[in-house]
């Protein structure tokens, strides 16, 4: 990478500020500005930090317990931002994840000649869709309906507004991009950029593995992750079931936790149904730096992501964690994990029943020296292909073909 001046860029964000998502406080905040890109977050204020807040780097509307007021004061900043921004002050508008917000950044841009670039990390009108969907079938109401509407509108205008007048569209993985294509926008103005992993933080070298007090010497699978209900962790669960056939004392440590309380007695209550109550353990939120001790303490690990539409779009966390720590682990067949998987060498890949992830967690148990040796490829699988180093690479070459600003700008866009 080499910009002659630095570029900066605008990006408006849905979540509130300061946020620890990676590919937004790791990516952006971190590794992009080491290569010339600034970026200038605006966002809605957290509740945690409810101050109104405006300093170089980061701008937040001011916050309310009311949703309502919410929205219209973000609604209020963003307009506020794209007034004042021209040439002079920013070289990229970048809107994610927001269809009406990127609608607006998308006249205002067309407006002062400055590139407008959408980055699409969640297929959220789809989601919503199909949420709305499923409460109207099990007897929804008029907010059922309204939802749905809103989806099916906001899908519209992404599908035929936003995403054809972007000069360019990041998104979440391989898979993505195929069906974003398939909506008619062209390929060749479309990066697919997956979630990574921080590997000046994440060193295994530096991880002193843990394990809980009274499980020393038990078989340990473990899972990192949260774990609501769309999440399906009762096959992860019916899994560990068929694994204590072979293995009678394997525990399964769910590292996270539920957004919503009763979807964590769902999944307790399935342990219970097949009596596994005493050996499966749930930690709650933990930071990383907590998190990753008890994960290398564990014998493997296990990434299951439920096949779908929707989610077969993702690009999952925590198998990279898993090969960037060197531990053995499993992965059922979403789209990116295969990519992952089956490019490192690094772990095992099966279908996505509760049997065949036994099956494949009941042959790393079996021979624990041989997966071992397998993992230990993941650390330099994920420098080279999955660091936010190169994905931040990556991404300053496509700011810099959209600009001219890079002396590398003739670099074609395409898949990470």
């Amino acid at each position: 990478m080499n910009f002659p001046s630095r570029l900066r860029l605008l990006q408006f964000v849905p979540e509130p500020l300061p946020t620890f998502r990676a590919d937004v406080a790791v990516l952006f905040g971190r590794y992009l500005p080491r290569l010339g890109v600034d970026c200038h977050l605006v966002g809605p204020a957290s509740a945690a930090a409810p101050g109104a807040t405006d300093r170089p780097g980061l701008s937040c509307s001011a916050y309310s317990p009311n949703r309502l007021r919410r929205e219209l004061a973000y609604l209020a900043l963003c307009l506020r931002q794209l007034w004042r921004v021209d040439k002079s002050n920013y070289d990229v508008i970048q809107v994610r994840d927001m269809v009406a917000i990127g609608w607006l950044a998308l006249l205002f841009a067309r407006l002062k000649g400055i590139p407008f670039v959408y980055w699409m990390s969640f297929m959220m009108c789809n989601g919503r869709i199909d949420n709305a969907r499923a409460q109207i079938a099990a007897g929804g109401g008029l907010r059922a309906y309204a939802v749905l509407v809103k989806g099916l509108t906001e899908r519209w205008i992404l599908n035929r507004v936003v995403l054809p007048g972007a000069k360019h569209v990041f998104v979440q993985s391989a898979a993505m991009l195929d069906v974003v294509a398939a909506q008619g926008i062209s390929r060749e103005k479309m990066s697919a950029v997956p979630m990574g992993v921080d590997t000046e933080v994440l060193n295994p070298q530096a991880v002193v593995p843990e394990r809980l007090d009274g499980w020393q010497g038990l078989p340990v699978i473990a899972y990192l992750g949260t774990l609501d209900r769309p999440r399906c962790l009762h096959v992860v669960v019916e899994a560990l079931g068929h694994v204590r056939r072979v293995h009678p004392t394997a525990r399964l440590l769910l590292i996270g936790d539920a957004s919503y309380r009763p979807d964590l007695d769902s999944l307790l209550a399935s342990a219970a149904q097949l009596g596994l109550s005493e050996a499966v353990h749930v930690t709650g939120w933990m930071a990383s730096r907590q998190a990753w001790p008890l994960l290398a303490g564990s014998d493997l690990a296990v990434s299951y992501v439920p096949r779908g539409a929707l989610l077969d779009t993702n690009s999952p966390t925590k198998i990279l964690e898993y090969l960037a720590l060197a531990l053995p682990c499993v992965g059922n067949d979403n789209p990116d994990q295969v990519e992952v998987l089956a490019s490192s060498q690094s772990g095992s890949l099966t279908e996505s029943t509760a049997e065949a992830l036994a099956d494949g967690m009941l042959r790393i148990l079996a021979d624990p020296e041989l997966a071992r040796a397998r993992a230990s490829s993941g650390p330099g699988y994920i420098e080279q292909h999955r660091s936010y180093r190169v994905l931040a690479e990556v991404v300053g070459r496509r700011y810099g073909a959209l600009t001219g600003k890079s002396s590398e700008a003739g670099a074609a866009p395409g898949v990470m």
